[in-house]
């Protein structure tokens, strides 16, 4: 058995609840574009899918290097749960969304959410990692997520079939905003956290310390 500590455990446990969440929108999310949204074709859902890795492939790398430039948790976390927390909106967007420019806005909102949450999320982790158990750990975390969307998977098309895209984006928004309370645990393990002061310093974003 590997040990796990506190702020490994509820990592996993935000990474398994919020791609869960979106393991049951990625299947139909093609389907919801063409049926319900006027004016949706498969070059929209195209569009929409460039935009989210356009974005997350062109952010993700600053959003790192800010947060390369500060010491200790306090900005990461700030990162993953502002990220997390924006993603976590876009599913409860998805229902409302009428014509494509809705679903490309949401999908910039995506893009931005999880090119914030990645960097954060992988910088806590692995200077939380249990030393000479890395692999195991990383491998926990993936077992546990594959195993999640896979379960995710499953049920959607159960719930697009008997309540529609309506319930079950809400029961995917909210599984990824579970993620965010699961992160809110972790506040006392975060040193600095509660602090006034913001969790960086605005100018060495573009200035080096």
């Amino acid at each position: 058995m590997v040990k796990v500590n506190k702020v490994i455990k509820y990592l996993i446990l935000t990474d398994i609840a919020f791609w869960m969440g979106w393991g049951m929108i990625t299947p139909v999310f093609a389907i919801f574009v063409v049926d319900r949204i006027i004016g949706g074709t498969a070059l929209v859902v195209g569009i929409a899918t460039a935009i989210y890795w356009i974005l997350r492939s062109s952010l993700v790398f600053p959003f790192a290097t800010i947060l390369d430039k500060h010491e200790g948790d306090r900005d990461d976390y700030f990162f993953l749960v502002s990220g997390n927390f924006i993603a976590a909106l876009v599913p409860f967007g998805y229902i409302f969304a009428v014509y494509p420019w809705h679903i490309y806005i949401l999908q910039i909102f995506y893009g931005i959410g999880i090119s914030m949450a990645m960097g954060g999320w992988r910088a806590i982790f692995t200077r939380n990692i249990t030393k000479g158990k890395e692999a195991s750990l990383w491998a926990i975390d993936d077992a546990s997520l594959g195993f999640g969307v896979a379960i995710a998977g499953l049920i959607t098309g159960l719930l697009i079939t008997k309540f529609g895209f309506v319930v079950t984006f809400t029961i995917a928004g909210s599984l990824a905003m579970l993620s965010v309370f699961l992160l809110l645990r972790l506040r006392k393990e975060i040193e600095g956290v509660f602090d006034r002061k913001f969790p960086f310093n605005i100018k060495n974003i573009f200035f080096n310390k």
